[in-house]
């Protein structure tokens, strides 16, 4: 097993760094090239789109609250149940990491993989609108295996067998035993705080019945529930920062500084701080941008497929918005927190007194926020504890629906509802699991597994994408 981890970690290296053992093969990872490329790639095409529709999205948001065409759930439960997925550890634990291990650069270059990111979003879930099925059994099925095979054909069948594998095992790993295991510490953790011992497997039968009574209705039922939780969640996360950064508002402007600095390898000009590189804040910055948003990894298409409405671009500006919600607002939010916290070290003249405690700290990954909102508030740490365990329970809930439509594509419809035992069996066993490092390695390789076959497609068809976009604009009527 520690064989097959470790060959896991050297082409994890690969895809997310460049590096195969201790050679450096690229300047970053070949996820990076891709992510970027496309997202550049589709940024262009679509003339700087998200950004012109950003606000005007906003209003398409607000009327997604009712149903407008065909589909299963409200265009509004479909990017709750997105967000579901896509609001997780990353927005914790990932801003910390990347911070750790690129500097805070690296939130520079998680801005600017949401940015492009946004770009990609709106591609990949107008395409899954534009070439969902309705199946006998009355349920709406879309995403990327499905816009693989009726956009490019039946010939590229075997692409979309690699994306729905790949959708297995990330569901698996990343969504389901990695989440159920970090609420199983943060709770755990507060049971230990208050004196109490929480056992693992108790946390895990509690989990995996939330679980179940959530999951077994099937999308509309996990539509349903992330329509009325998931932003009330991620509302409350965002005012408790705010509250933190209010008490600590002279800091704001050099965390902004100190982030744009570091982001060119300009971090010398604030004194105390160790140099990172570009390159260390850039593969850092985008594989946590891209573990938090999932843009254009082909997950949040399969859930916009599903909502009610007759409008493919639409649906896609609402899909974008996911991405800037996610990581431009929450991730944003929680790297203030951090950095404006610590800096309470710097002097007047923005020079440090003593190293930043995200780089002398033993503290790792959720850890440091979990310290730097129990600084900056009182009570802060439980706020940070809340926050672990709905942003990974709303994760799991998300994360069952994609992995769902991967498996009844994969083995029919049928197999909807024993996929939904099983995934509360892996909910339970991944309560129990000491260490989860493997994990996150296997995890990584899967969510590649997922992105380069969802790239492929979503360049095939960017002329579709293109015409559609068009369309709406009053231009060229889309092709098909």
């Amino acid at each position: 097993m520690n064989e097959f981890f470790a060959t896991v970690a050297t082409f994890s290296d690969f895809l997310w760094g460049g590096t195969w053992g201790e050679v450096r093969i690229l300047p970053v990872g070949v996820v990076t090239i891709a992510l970027l490329g496309t997202g550049l790639y589709f940024m262009l095409r679509l003339r700087f789109r998200p950004l012109r529709r950003l606000g005007p999205a906003f209003a398409v948001l607000w009327r997604g609250r009712q149903a407008q065409g065909a589909g299963e759930i409200t265009p509004w439960q479909a990017v709750s149940t997105a967000l579901s997925g896509q609001i997780g550890t990353g927005n914790l634990a990932g801003v910390a990491t990347a911070i750790t291990l690129g500097g805070p650069g690296a939130i520079f270059w998680m801005w600017v993989t949401a940015i492009f990111g946004m770009a990609a979003a709106f591609a990949e879930s107008s395409l899954a609108v534009r070439f969902r099925e309705k199946h006998p059994d009355g349920h709406v099925h879309g995403g990327p295996m499905y816009y693989i095979r009726n956009g490019l054909g039946r010939k590229w069948g075997w692409l979309a067998v690699l994306f729905c594998l790949g959708t297995l095992v990330s569901s698996l790993v990343t969504g389901n035993m990695i989440q159920a295991n970090s609420v199983t510490q943060s709770v755990v953790e507060a049971g230990r705080s208050l004196g109490f011992v929480v056992p693992n497997w108790g946390v895990g039968i509690a989990i995996a019945f939330l679980a179940f009574l959530v999951i077994i209705g099937g999308i509309k039922s996990i539509g349903a529930f992330a329509g009325r939780l998931v932003p009330g969640m991620a509302l409350g996360y965002v005012l408790a920062a705010l509250a933190v950064l209010a008490l600590n508002h002279e800091h704001i402007g050099d965390a902004f500084m100190l982030i744009l600095r570091s982001a060119f390898g300009l971090e010398e000009a604030v004194g105390g701080v160790a140099g990172y590189g570009v390159l260390a804040a850039i593969r850092a910055g985008v594989a946590r941008g891209l573990f938090s948003n999932e843009a254009g990894q082909g997950s949040a298409p399969i859930a916009h497929a599903a909502a009610k409405t007759d409008s493919p671009v639409r649906q896609g500006e609402i899909a974008m918005l996911g991405v800037f919600i996610d990581t431009i607002i929450v991730c944003t939010m929680t790297a203030l927190v951090i950095l404006v916290v610590d800096g309470s070290y710097l002097s007047q003249n923005g020079t440090a007194t003593v190293e930043y405690a995200w780089q002398s700290t033993d503290l790792q990954a959720s850890a440091i926020t979990t310290a730097a909102f129990a600084q900056g508030i009182p009570g802060g740490q439980w706020i940070v504890l809340a926050a672990q365990f709905l942003f990974a329970f709303t994760t799991i809930i998300g994360w069952s629906y994609y992995g769902e439509q991967a498996t009844g594509y994969l083995f029919g419809d049928r197999a909807a509802l024993p996929w939904r035992y099983v995934w509360v069996a892996f909910v339970f066993i991944g309560t129990l699991i000491a260490h989860v490092d493997g994990l996150w390695l296997l995890g990584d390789v899967a969510n590649a597994a997922m992105l380069f076959p969802n790239v492929i497609a979503i360049l095939a068809l960017s002329g579709i994408v293109v015409a559609m976009a068009r369309e709406a604009d009053g231009g060229a009527r889309a092709p098909g």
